[in-house]
């Protein structure tokens, strides 16, 4: 792992963090963190576990943090420039090492990097992790699904999952096109911890699902 010291968005400066994976790598990932007001940053125990199911098939992983966030400059813009953010990163990825794109995001990170990166030709999967239709007054907006066109995508949420509510979040994905895939951790909340009933953390069986799908997805 090495830092990035060249990154950089609409607002300056991103701090950024890079898997370098191995020279024969098929696929380039980069994996988006949550909500920066509320703690979210590329150290995120979600963000560092996806990142860690992309690393384990020798890929570069590129994390980030949002403007404002950490050492990056600018300031939060409610998810607006967030989006020219995770374009930001896939613009570098694309210049650094010439290969198709994988994303993934967390929550917030999910919703504004799948916004970013629908619809980019570069971008050949999306794995969206506890993507959230509510949380503490901010709604999400999933129009834009239809956009992603046949890219494959996963969805990965825990059953206790209070931003993500099971029965919500299957009726929006509906209008995700084929080809997609939704795993239901059992047991785990919002950021796949444990609830009382299962106290063990889930952030292994997130991980797992993840690595699992691209393993068969691409063929890694």
């Amino acid at each position: 792992m090495k830092s990035v010291d060249d990154l950089r968005g609409p607002a300056g400066r991103l701090e950024a963090v890079l898997n370098t994976g191995k020279d024969d790598a098929l696929y380039a990932a980069v994996v988006a963190h949550p909500h920066p007001p509320s703690g979210g940053t590329m150290h995120t125990k979600v963000v560092y576990h996806a990142a860690k199911a992309f690393s384990s098939f020798g890929l570069p992983v590129l994390r980030f943090n949002f403007r404002g966030t950490g050492l990056s400059e600018g300031v939060h813009d409610g998810g607006h420039g967030e989006v020219d953010d995770v374009r930001a990163g896939v613009d570098w990825l694309t210049e650094k090492f010439g290969l198709p794109v994988l994303f993934a995001g967390f929550s917030f990170g999910a919703n504004v990097g799948m916004r970013a990166t629908c619809g980019d030709a570069r971008v050949r999967g999306l794995v969206g992790l506890g993507l959230p239709l509510q949380s503490a007054g901010r709604e999400y907006s999933y129009r834009f699904l239809p956009a992603c066109g046949s890219v494959p995508k996963l969805f990965v949420s825990g059953d206790h999952d209070k931003f993500c509510p099971q029965g919500m979040l299957e009726a929006t994905l509906v209008t995700a096109a084929e080809p997609k895939k939704i795993v239901w951790v059992e047991g785990a909340d919002h950021f796949f911890a444990g609830t009382d009933q299962s106290p063990d953390s889930k952030l292994g069986v997130m991980r797992d699902a993840v690595r699992t799908w691209l393993g068969e997805t691409f063929a890694l």
